[in-house]
């Protein structure tokens, strides 16, 4: 048996005000189409749902069974209807992004503020991966979109857009640089080198561009976060690679110096990632809008 959602609809409001004539008025119809479907209703259920009289209606047994469960399934329905409503208006709902570090302190954590600004009822979920564990998180629908860094690579039904372009320098602090006599790659063996762990995207970029000028990629000290490896270096631990926008006031107030080396840095890119399979919402859909705009993209 198959009964139309408005055929519930109209006994939830006739059953709530126990009158034709008040669930005609809310539903904006009129008494004898409001009796039509009732009889429909009842014809197909093979019972009777009302007792009618000149005072109103009253429900029978079998119509408050019914009304039991036709209430809360209603009242659900509606809750949905309210929140994707509210959605549509950026008035509520949540995103989860899945980011690199260097993607989220390079360019995502400006446009969250301005968005959580426009936007202060959408709740933010924001999972700190690597490239490979966020590309993974897309593909699986885990999260709505992944801001990461190259190297990257993605196959369908997930698709990338180059976000912007960045570039990394070396850099120690002043004590360090003063001591060493850093030109070229291969002297870097004789320095304590901080990075990464090997697990990282960027540990794979740095292992890579080292065999191409046949030296072996070998860090004195792995940290998990590139957050840990700035302190390390100012507290002249070792020596590191890091994004040039990312140390720029550091490098203004000689808090750290640059080493200049003969063999230049590949450039990177920071990507976003969405998944075809799984259409971003109305607020992930802003959110990348908004990325993308802010980087000249659109």
């Amino acid at each position: 048996m198959e009964i139309t959602y408005d055929y519930y609809r109209i006994f939830y409001y006739v059953a709530t005000y126990q009158s034709f004539s008040k669930a005609a008025k809310i539903l904006m119809s009129n008494q004898p189409n409001i009796t039509r479907f009732i009889n429909n209703l009842e014809n197909q259920l093979g019972c009777k749902l009302f007792v009618r009289s000149n005072r109103g209606v009253q429900l029978t047994q079998e119509g408050r069974k019914l009304y039991q469960h036709v209430s809360v399934a209603y009242q659900h329905l509606h809750m949905a209807e309210v929140e994707l409503m509210n959605e549509q208006r950026m008035d509520q709902g949540y995103i989860t992004i899945s980011a690199s570090e260097i993607a989220l302190h390079l360019l995502l954590l400006p446009v969250l503020e301005k968005f959580h600004k426009n936007y202060p009822g959408i709740r933010i979920r924001l999972l700190n991966h690597s490239t490979p564990q966020a590309v993974q998180a897309v593909k699986e629908g885990a999260v709505d979109l992944a801001v990461v860094t190259t190297p990257l690579t993605v196959k369908k039904p997930l698709r990338s857009a180059v976000l912007m372009e960045f570039r990394e320098i070396l850099v120690g602090s002043q004590a360090t640089v003063q001591n060493t006599k850093i030109k070229r790659l291969e002297d870097i063996r004789n320095e304590p080198l901080i990075c990464l762990g090997r697990k990282s995207t960027t540990y794979s970029f740095y292992s890579k561009f080292f065999l191409e000028h046949d030296v072996v990629l070998e860090p004195d000290i792995e940290v998990e976060t590139m957050d840990l490896i700035l302190p390390l270096i100012l507290n002249g631990l070792g020596i590191g690679f890091l994004p040039d926008l990312y140390v720029k006031d550091l490098l203004k107030s000689n808090q750290i110096q640059e080493i200049r080396m003969e063999e230049k840095i590949p450039a990177r890119e920071i990507c976003l990632v969405e998944n075809h399979n799984f259409p971003p919402g109305v607020a992930a859909e802003t959110l990348k809008r908004m990325l993308l705009k802010e980087n000249g993209i659109i």
